[in-house]
This record gives C-alpha cells, sequence and structure tokens, in this order.
C-alpha cells in the first residue's frame, strides 16, 4: 500500500493571512449592526 499523508490544512497557503481577513469581516460586520441598532434608538427620539 501506499503511504499517503493528507493533511487536512497546510500553513503554505497563506492560512495565517485568509483567518486575519476572516476576523476583520467578522469584526466589521459586529460593528456595523452594532451601529445601526444605535442609529435607531436616535430616530425615536
Amino acid at each position: 500500500m501506499y503511504n499517503l499523508m493528507l493533511p487536512l490544512y497546510s500553513h503554505d497557503n497563506g492560512t495565517f493571512i485568509m483567518i486575519g481577513v476572516f476576523a476583520l469581516v467578522i469584526i466589521g460586520l459586529i460593528g456595523i449592526v452594532l451601529l445601526m441598532m444605535g442609529s435607531d434608538k436616535n430616530k425615536k427620539d
């Protein structure tokens, strides 16, 4: 039998960069939601 080593992930393909981009997108989305929640309260007053 052939000895095949198939890693589930590889750090050679810019994994850390993609994790950083994903984190920035999530933080941005949370910030947008919080800004929208804050603007609703100001419109009602």
